[in-house]
Parts: structure tokens; C-alpha cells; sequence
């Protein structure tokens, strides 16, 4: 399954926590009866906090880079370079492994990271509004709301890093859910209505395409062979982000999380200001099904299932009455300026329909 929001996409689930620069100083010599001087400390360095090494991962989501290596500002003749300012998004410190520092806390400031901006295409109504002075000024008035998104969308990103590291075979998909959703609490600092879950953790396994959480009791194991679509969501004062990854063990079902990628790619990229729905519909169709797997010694063509689609998000609601499909000759409703859209793809090697 591959799944994401529209207009604020979380970051790219490969990326590395943007690293403070460090400082490499010139040695001096000591002499006689003077104190050698101390070196200040580096750039960005913190107090009793550690950064953990982050799983590299590649999802079927949209993606955003955040790079920020690791520089020496120092040269090899030991002359010492201009620091260079950090970039906005840089965080105050850096998160622990596993995660447990709230993404408010890591930007006390509220310049969260913007998170992959993908271009609209040439020619369209939203490439020509997006180069206005009106538009610019409209999305200065949004900060507010692009902040909340921003930091749901973060806390999202890094909540799913981490459940990479855990979800693997021989776990219980109750306990699954409850550590997903436990660090998904801390890192949003769940307040009552102003941040916290947007809606229960989905887990749904193999024939099941979507919408199923164990309840208590439910003894369910995830096993190497099963296809485990992962399905959460965070919000900040009301603002969704609805996004999915699909994890599988066995490399044979490759080919089919990397169709499913592809056609989420293409949705969010087909998506923008008058577009109409089912041009994203049929566009998410016809990369889908140009994918086959094979499996057991048989070809399988992939195909979208008609009947689960994206959906327009509102405030507090997570299906705000638009949909979005994945096959052509949908809705013909368009997309309008200040919407936000779930772009969301489901490939099966069965038939069409999900029961």
C-alpha cells in the first residue's frame, strides 16, 4: 500500500536527523608556564542527549530529504573557515534512540522541516497561481497551519523510522500497535484535542487490503511471508497527517511495493489546484498496472483496486468529502486552492474489488 498527503508530504523515511556542523580547530603550541587554551565546543553539541544510528529505509511513500552532513569547517593548512549559518529547519538537539523527545522540543522555534516539495507540472493552473505574488502571500498568511502540518508530518516520519527497526517477524501485531503508537504519543506530545493519534494503527495483512487492528486477545503473529500494510496517522490542533508504508520480508514481493510506490509518486505528482479527480485516477492506474510480479513460478499482473481510493482531509476530519481514485473514469470533481489530499494506492495480484 502507499499512501500520503497531498500537500505536506513527511519526510523521506532514508533520511538521517539533520547533524549539527562541527568545528575542527587548529592545534596550538604550548609553552612554558601558560595554561594551554581550551576548545570551545562544537557547533550544535548537546548536553546528555544521543543520536542513535537510523535504519535506512525506502517506503512507497513520497519522499523528502533533509541533507545536512557533517562538515569540518577547517581547512588542511589549519587556517579556520567562516562557520556557516545552520539552515532554518536544523533541530535544537538530537533525538535519542529510540525516539522520546518531542518534535516540539527538538524546534523550539516552530521552523519544522518543510519536508519534499515536488513541483506542480508545466502548463497548469497551479504552476502559473504557484509563481504569483498572490499565492506567495497567501502561503505567508498559512504559516500557522503549515507549522501544525509540519511538525505532525515529522513526528510521522520519525515514528516510522523507528517501527522499522521492531516490525519484524515473530511479532505480536497487538504489541505491534501499542509501541507504535506509544512513540507516536511522545513525539507528537499528545495534548487532549490539540495533538495526538489521528485515528487507530492499521496493520492489515496479506488478502486484507486495508483497515484492520487486532483487538485485545487477538493472538495474530506477522510471519517472513506476510505483506503488512502499516497504516497510522498524527494530527497538531486538528491538522491529519494520513500516511501508509507496506512492509514485506520474503524479496519476492518487491517488484509489487515497488509498483505501488510508483503509482504514488505519480498521484501526488498528477495532483494540483483545477485538477480534475479522475485524471489522477486514471494517471495511478496506468503505472500500477504496467507492473508484474511473479510468485511460485507464476506472473501475476498488478492491478489497482477500484474500490479503495485517496480522499480529501479537513480539520478534525479525516475523510472530508472529496475522493480520490486509483482507476480511470472517476469523479470528475476538481482539486481547489487550499485543499489538502491523502494520495493513497492499493496494487493487488488478485481482482479488483476488495471485500
Amino acid at each position: 500500500r502507499g499512501k500520503m498527503d497531498g500537500e505536506v508530504e513527511p519526510v523521506e523515511e532514508g533520511d538521517e536527523l539533520e547533524t549539527a556542523e562541527e568545528i575542527s580547530l587548529p592545534k596550538t603550541k604550548k609553552k612554558k608556564k601558560k595554561k594551554k587554551p581550551k576548545a570551545p565546543k562544537a557547533n550544535g553539541e548537546t548536553n546528555g542527549e544521543e543520536s542513535g544510528p537510523q535504519e535506512a529505509e525506502k517506503e512507497n511513500d513520497v519522499k523528502s530529504e533533509e541533507p545536512s552532513s557533517a562538515k569540518e569547517a577547517g581547512s588542511a593548512s589549519g587556517k579556520k573557515k567562516k562557520k556557516k549559518k545552520a539552515s532554518k529547519s536544523t533541530p535544537s538537539g538530537r533525538q535519542t534512540d529510540p525516539p522520546t523527545i518531542p518534535i516540539s522540543e527538538l524546534y523550539p522555534d516552530a521552523d519544522f522541516p518543510p519536508g519534499e516539495i515536488v513541483e506542480y507540472k508545466d502548463g497548469t493552473t497551479a504552476r502559473r497561481l504557484a509563481d504569483s505574488e498572490e499565492k506567495r502571500a497567501l502561503d505567508r498568511a498559512s504559516a500557522d497551519v503549515l507549522a501544525d502540518i509540519r511538525q505532525a508530518a515529522e513526528a510521522h516520519r520519525q515514528v516510522r523510522r523507528h517501527a522499522r527497526t521492531f516490525i519484524k517477524p515473530g511479532i505480536k501485531m497487538i504489541d505491534l500497535c501499542e509501541r507504535l503508537e506509544a512513540t507516536s504519543r511522545r513525539l507528537i506530545n499528545e495534548n487532549g484535542l490539540r495533538a495526538g493519534l489521528a485515528f487507530p494503527t492499521g496493520c492489515s495483512l496479506n488478502h486484507c487490503a486495508a483497515h484492520y487492528t487486532p483487538n485485545a486477545g487477538d493472538e495474530t503473529v506477522l510471519a517472513y511471508d506476510d505483506v503488512c500494510k502499516i497504516d497510522f496517522g498524527t494530527h497538531v490542533n486538528g491538522r491529519i497527517i494520513d500516511c501508509a508504508f507496506t512492509v514485506a520480508f520474503n524479496p519476492r514481493y518487491d517488484p509489487l511495493v515497488a509498483a505501488v510506490r510508483e503509482a504514488t509518486e505519480t498521484g501526488i505528482r498528477e495532483a494540483g489546484i483545477d485538477v480534475r479527480l479522475c485524471d489522477v485516477g486514471e494517471a495511478i492506474q496506468e503505472v500500477m498496472e504496467s507492473h508484474e510480479v511473479e510468485i511460485d513460478g507464476t506472473v501475476y499482473p498488478v492491478k489497482a483496486i477500484r474500490n479503495l481510493n485517496g480522499h480529501s482531509v479537513a480539520p478534525y476530519q479525516i475523510h472530508a468529502g472529496k475522493t480520490v481514485p486509483i482507476v480511470k473514469g472517476g469523479d470528475a470533481t476538481r482539486m481547489e486552492e487550499g485543499e489538502f489530499f491523502a494520495i493513497e494506492t492499493f496494487g493487488s495480484t488478485g481482482d479488483r474489488k476488495s471485500g
